[in-house]
């Protein structure tokens, strides 16, 4: 069974791979490391391989492994990549570097005002559900205009960019087509002047379709952690 050193190397030549197909520099896409429901040791494996980004679907969860690393804290950053309450707001605020799963204006309301002074900026992405499965977190795509222009305007909160988790296909047009939907959202979003550089898009199945279509992060669980 191969390590979580070799399975990081291999990604990053799926990674590289992409890159050169799509006429990318390969250091503008981010490996993003989804470590959930493994242990904090794991993810040591993965920070002595290189990785310094790690993405959390659970707070708690998260919360736990960012304490459990804590003497790490000031190489890693972390990310929550999945659906956030109201009333979790607060210890994500307090302990997280990024949110990728915003999806009402409440949400990023409140993680504005609950982000201690003394941390940067949180930086935010907005989810969109952008193959409108019924199941699925996010807005709508003719929702995300509005929500990015007023969730701008907010204090120590940075909008970076869009989220999005498309539904799966099979081949590898019908994978491109939902990211280059988010990417031309985004594309519409910078005409107004919003300045966003984050396309979080692409995991272990279709990390390939989302860097041909301009995904500058890509979040990967089971490539590099093996299976849940």
């Amino acid at each position: 069974m191969a390590t979580i050193a070799e399975n990081i190397q291999q990604v990053r030549q799926r990674i590289a791979a992409a890159c050169a197909q799509a006429g990318r520099d390969v250091q503008s896409v981010t490996l993003l490391a989804v470590s959930k429901t493994f242990p904090a040791e794991a993810v040591r494996e993965a920070i002595d391989a290189g990785l310094t980004r790690f993405g959390e679907n659970y707070v708690q969860e998260g919360v736990e492994k960012i304490g459990a690393l804590a003497g790490l804290r000031e190489r890693l950053e972390w990310h929550l990549i999945g659906p956030l309450q109201s009333n979790k707001t607060r210890v994500v605020a307090e302990h997280f570097d990024w949110v990728h799963s915003v999806d009402r204006l409440k949400i990023a309301e409140r993680l504005s005002a609950q982000r201690p002074p003394h941390l940067p900026p949180l930086q935010l992405c907005l989810q969109v559900n952008i193959s409108g499965e019924a199941t699925k977190s996010g807005i709508a795509p003719e929702a995300v205009r509005e929500l990015a222009l007023q969730v701008s305007r907010l204090p120590h909160v940075r909008l970076r960019g869009l989220m999005a988790i498309p539904e799966p296909a099979a081949d590898a047009q019908a994978q491109r087509r939902p990211h280059r939907a988010l990417r031309e959202l985004l594309d519409a979003l910078n005409r107004e002047g919003l300045g966003l550089d984050t396309l979080s898009m692409g995991m272990t199945a279709d990390l390939e379709a989302a860097i041909l279509e301009g995904a500058t992060i890509v979040r990967v669980g089971t490539a590099i952690f093996g299976r849940r």
